[in-house]
């Protein structure tokens, strides 16, 4: 049996939970989980897009064929792009907590609907 519409739809669904959360929530902290959930749910999406059911390992050993590689690896790609949002999100979110603490200094509260002299 194949389970794999079923982790599309798991990853879609925490998605939803951290949009939800964005958009619902008026702590600053909780909207910084929430960025992050969102985060977690797209990265999972990417690697799963580039599973393969008994796949092996994207490396090559010698008097391995080619085609035989083409036909069984999982793609590398994926795993490239996750890693780099990985470190990416990281400095992201250092600078949204950095962001949040000077808030705090500021107006003494996470709250975001009381922070009334924020000007765009």
């Amino acid at each position: 049996m194949n389970n794999m519409p079923l982790a599309y739809g798991l990853a879609m669904i925490l998605f939803a939970v951290g949009l939800y959360g964005v958009v619902c929530k008026k702590n600053a902290v909780k909207i910084i989980i929430s960025l992050l959930i969102m985060e977690n749910a797209v990265n999972l999406f990417i690697l799963l897009i580039g599973y393969r059911k008994d796949g092996i390992a994207p490396v090559m050993v010698k008097g391995q064929e080619a085609s035989e590689f083409a036909s069984m690896a999982v793609d590398p790609l994926a795993q490239a792009i996750v890693i780099t949002s990985i470190v990416i999100g990281l400095s992201i979110v250092a600078l949204m907590i950095a962001i949040a603490i000077r808030l705090y200094d500021r107006y003494k509260t996470f709250d975001t609907s009381k922070m009334k002299d924020l000007k765009g």
